[in-house]
C-alpha cells in the first residue's frame, strides 16, 4: 500500500507538465567559489572578460598621433617672429647717440686776428686760420707776443710737409717728448721731432734774409713760415704770408 504524502497548504504541490523537466530533477553546476582574503565567507569571483589585441593597436596609433602633433605645434609656436607685431615696440636705445662738438670758430685772416689785450703778456698766443690764393681750404696758423713785445706770426704747418705743428709751453714736455731742455716756450714738430726757437733767427727765407724760428734741435729742413702781423689801435691783424 503505498504512502500517502501529507497536504500542506503553504507548499502546494507543483504541477506536471508532459515534455518538461521536473525542476526539482534539475541540477545546476556548481560555481567555484573564491575564498575571501579575510577568510571569511566565499563569494563567487565572475569570469574576466579579455580585451582584443586590435583595441590595443588602435589605441597605441592614436597616442602617437596626438603626441607627434603636439610636438609640431611647440616647435612651431615656439619659434621667434621676425619682425614685431607692433613696430612701435621695437626697443629704443637709452640714449641718443652723441653728436659731435660743432668745429672750432676760428678767426680767419687776412684779416683781425685778436685784440692787443688778448696777447698782451709776453709769450701769449692765438690760434687763427690764414687763406692763401694757392690754397683750397685755410691754413692753420698762429700768433705770438714775444718777450721784447713783437709780434710774430707762423704757419702750423710744417714747411714741405703735411704735418701740424704744436706750440710747447712746458719745459717739461720738450725735455720727455722731444729731448730739448729749454727755458721758454718753443714751436716743435711732432713728426720729425724737431724744434724751433722763436727767439732765434735763421737763413731760411727765400730771399736769404733772417726768419725767426731757428732750427735747435731735430732734422727739420727750414725755419715755419712767416705770417706778417700788424697791430692797428687795439686790432691784432694777420696780412700776408711768406
Amino acid at each position: 500500500m503505498a504512502e500517502r504524502t501529507k497536504f500542506d497548504p503553504f507548499k502546494p504541490a507543483q504541477p506536471s507538465i508532459p515534455g518538461v523537466p521536473d525542476r526539482a530533477a534539475v541540477t545546476l553546476p556548481a560555481q567555484v567559489a573564491e575564498p575571501h582574503p579575510t577568510g571569511g565567507e566565499f563569494h563567487p569571483t565572475p569570469p574576466k572578460k579579455s580585451v582584443p589585441a586590435g583595441v590595443w593597436t588602435v589605441l597605441g596609433l592614436v597616442i602617437v598621433v596626438a603626441l607627434g602633433g603636439g610636438l609640431l605645434h611647440w616647435s612651431f609656436g615656439a619659434s621667434p617672429k621676425t619682425q614685431p607685431d607692433n613696430p612701435a615696440a621695437v626697443a629704443q636705445p637709452d640714449a641718443a647717440a652723441p653728436t659731435p662738438s660743432p668745429a672750432e670758430n676760428l678767426p680767419i685772416a687776412p684779416g683781425i686776428i685778436a685784440t692787443t689785450k688778448e696777447l698782451a703778456k709776453p709769450w701769449a698766443s692765438t690760434r687763427f686760420l690764414f687763406r692763401t690764393p694757392l690754397s683750397a681750404d685755410p691754413i692753420p696758423a698762429m700768433a705770438f707776443r714775444l718777450p721784447n713785445g713783437q709780434y710774430w706770426g707762423i704757419s702750423m704747418i710744417e714747411p714741405f710737409g703735411t704735418c701740424e705743428l704744436e706750440y710747447v709751453t712746458d719745459p717739461r714736455v720738450l725735455a720727455t717728448e722731444y729731448g730739448y731742455r729749454a727755458n721758454h716756450p718753443m714751436v716743435a714738430d711732432p713728426c720729425t721731432h724737431t724744434v724751433y726757437d722763436l727767439l732765434q733767427y735763421d737763413g731760411g727765407a727765400p730771399d736769404g734774409g733772417l726768419v725767426r724760428g731757428a732750427i735747435v734741435h731735430g732734422t727739420g729742413v727750414r725755419p715755419p713760415l712767416a705770417i706778417e702781423i700788424e697791430v692797428s689801435g687795439r686790432e691784432v691783424r694777420a696780412v700776408r704770408m711768406e
